[in-house]
Parts: C-alpha cells; sequence; structure tokens
C-alpha cells in the first residue's frame, strides 16, 4: 500500500476554501442501542444496573442560567425539583456516581451530596451535568447523564480503544452515564492562551494535527472549538498538551467529509492558521504518520474488541442512507481510490476508513 499523505493536507486540496465546512443545522437523529451492542456493553463491562434517571431528570419544576466563575451566563440550566423528588434523586445520582468510580454501592458515599444539577438542552443527547461535592472537604467532581444513541456509544468505545484516552462511562436502557473529561474546554483554551507569549506554539500545533488525523480516521465528526478541551500538563521541561473529545454524537453521522475535519470549522480557525504557520509540510507529514502508527498498534493490541464493535456498528443503522452514499464518494475522491462508494452502511464505511488509513487489511469486521 501506497504511504498516504496526510489527511489534512489531501483535504485541503481537495475542499479549495479550507475554514468552509457546512455547519449542521439540525438535531442528529437518536438511534436506539440494539441486542447486539447491549452485549457488547455487558461483556465489556460497560453495562451497570444503575437507576434508569433520565427521564425523572426532565421533570423538573425550575430553571435558572447557570453563570460561570466569572459571572458569565452559559448556555447550560441550573435546575430545580420538588422536595420529594429531589431526595429520590440525589439518592438515585449518588448511587450512579459510586457505580461509575468504585463499581457499586459502598458506606463510603455517604458523605457525598449533589450539589448541582444542569440542564443542556443546546445538545443532541440533551445532557444534565451532576456536580458531586464531597462534604469531608468540599472537593467536587462532575459526571453526565444523557441518552443513550448507539451511534454516540460507537464513539466512545472507538475513543477508547484506538486513542491515548480511556473512557468511562456506563449504559442502562435510555439512560447513558459519562464520567467528566477534565481540560480547558477548546473555545476558552482558543480565546485565553493561545496569545500568550509563553505558549509552546509548535507543540500546541502538533497537537492539534495529530487531534484531526484520530478524528478523521475513525470518523469523529463536529470537532468545533466547544466539542473538545485541551489537557494541559506541566513536564519536567516544558507544558505538554493534549487535545481531547468531549461530544461523540456526530460519531460515523455526517455525509460531509470535511464535517469530519477539525481544521474545517471557523471556530478552529485561530488554531488553524497558528498550526500552518508554526509547522512546515513535511513535519505535518511526520505527526499525521507518527499518529497512525501509535493507533494502528492500539488497534493491534485490542483488534478483538475493535473487530467485535465494528461487526456490530456494520449491521446498526446509525445515519440516513444518503448520508452513507455521500460520504462514500467524497472519501474515495480524497484517498483517490474507488473502495468507498459501493458501502451500504456507515458502519461498515467506518471500519474500512480504518483499515484503508491504518493498512490493516487483516481486521476482520
Amino acid at each position: 500500500m501506497e504511504k498516504q499523505e496526510p489527511i489534512v493536507l489531501a483535504s485541503r486540496q481537495i475542499s479549495g476554501h479550507f475554514n468552509q465546512a457546512t455547519m449542521i443545522s439540525r438535531r442528529k437523529q437518536q438511534y436506539p442501542v440494539g441486542n447486539s451492542l447491549y452485549q457488547y456493553l455487558y461483556h465489556f463491562g460497560r453495562y451497570s444496573n444503575i437507576p434508569l434517571v433520565y427521564d425523572d431528570l426532565l421533570r423538573f419544576v425550575g430553571a435558572l442560567p447557570y453563570e460561570d466563575p466569572t459571572g458569565v451566563e452559559t448556555l447550560w440550566l441550573t435546575v430545580m425539583y420538588p422536595p420529594e423528588e429531589q431526595r429520590k434523586l440525589c439518592e438515585d445520582l449518588i448511587s450512579i456516581y459510586t457505580a461509575l468510580k468504585i463499581g457499586g454501592d459502598t458506606p463510603l458515599h455517604q458523605h457525598l451530596t449533589v450539589d448541582r444539577i444542569d440542564f443542556g438542552e443546546f445538545g443532541n443527547s440533551r445532557p444534565f451535568r451532576i456536580k458531586i461535592t464531597n462534604q469531608f472537604n468540599d472537593n467536587s467532581d462532575y459526571f453526565y447523564v444523557k441518552i443513550a444513541d448507539s451511534s454516540r456509544i460507537f464513539g466512545l468505545e472507538l475513543e477508547h480503544i484506538l486513542s491515548p484516552n480511556r473512557m468511562n462511562y456506563l449504559v442502562n436502557g435510555n439512560t447513558l452515564i459519562e464520567d467528566h473529561i477534565a481540560g480547558v474546554p477548546g473555545d476558552a483554551f482558543l480565546r485565553e492562551y493561545l496569545d500568550n507569549p509563553e505558549l509552546n506554539k509548535v507543540r500546541i500545533a502538533k497537537e492539534f494535527t495529530k487531534f484531526n488525523e484520530r478524528c478523521f480516521i475513525r470518523l469523529l465528526g463536529d470537532m468545533r472549538s466547544v466539542n473538545y478541551v485541551v489537557d494541559i500538563t506541566p513536564d519536567f521541561e516544558e507544558v505538554q498538551y493534549r487535545v481531547r473529545p468531549i461530544d461523540f454524537d456526530q460519531q460515523s453521522y455526517e455525509g460531509q467529509g470535511r464535517i469530519y475535519l477539525s481544521y474545517n470549522f471557523r471556530s478552529n480557525r485561530k488554531i488553524t492558521k497558528l498550526s500552518f504557520n508554526s509547522l512546515n509540510r513535511q513535519t505535518i507529514s511526520q505527526y499525521a504518520e507518527e499518529e497512525r502508527s501509535q493507533m494502528a498498534r492500539r488497534a493491534a493490541s485490542e483488534q478483538r474488541r475493535l473487530s467485535a464493535i465494528l461487526k456490530i456498528m456494520k449491521r446498526s443503522t446509525i445515519c440516513p442512507d444518503e448520508h452513507v452514499k455521500l460520504l462514500g464518494r467524497e472519501l474515495d475522491e480524497m484517498h483517490k481510490t474507488d473502495k468507498f462508494k459501493h458501502i451500504t452502511t456507515m458502519g461498515e464505511m467506518t471500519a474500512e476508513h480504518i483499515c484503508h488509513v491504518l493498512n490493516m487489511p487483516d481486521l476482520k469486521y
């Protein structure tokens, strides 16, 4: 197989107008979790008999705009419930938190309390953000309650298998529980950190390039700046950065190939410009090849698990048929091949794209 050009460079040649990806203007359709996926979740420890609280959380009776620590209103609403429902909800939410963190109920959780419940009407998953506080030391932690959607779960699993990040989540019925992913929100990082003279521009450009490559290979779309965080870690000489997705709603859903390239979104324009100013073509190729090699190693070490999830994806409906046809044509154009246009499901498209880019023809799906 020929060595491929980095996706960000190839797409730049094809798209012509690099920052003009069509914005996603409507909510993604929800796709239920099928029996095969439930069996997979049970086998790999993702299923848990947690309380089914999502519908209960929707029955709030009041809401106030949540303000961030600087006093600026956000898109989140802090919601309130009648006293009796509040008590029952808090018990269930603390039980869920201990299942997520420890694996089940324990007397050690009795000092925990639900400090706040926020609702995000803006998201496809209409998430609830739960703030849990330790009453002994006032330390707080967060987790999210969302609608269990099959494409979102596929996205979480592929992130866990193919990225350097470990994902912690649980599923029961229509309730999906996701652990909080710590980091500076992407929009805040671009606004508050990017012009800092102490920022290591080459390092953040490298990480954003690898992040873009990683998302495209496994077809995770809509990586606008509000949908990822930047994890900043001081090292012995320099500061290390890692860009992590926090929204998996658009896993293998859209038909436009450019939706899967984070460089194409207007909200990422500043980091895109910085990256191309800081890295030359040869260096971009190097970092892209590094990421592909690392993804291939992860895929090989988790081949059984990856094959299992891709087989289920292949048989699942996770997007409209017209999206599959459009994306097949665009991937053929981007990769200068004809192997994608005849594919009939988005799950098979994802599997074939991973095999093609990572040069893994023996991966069974």
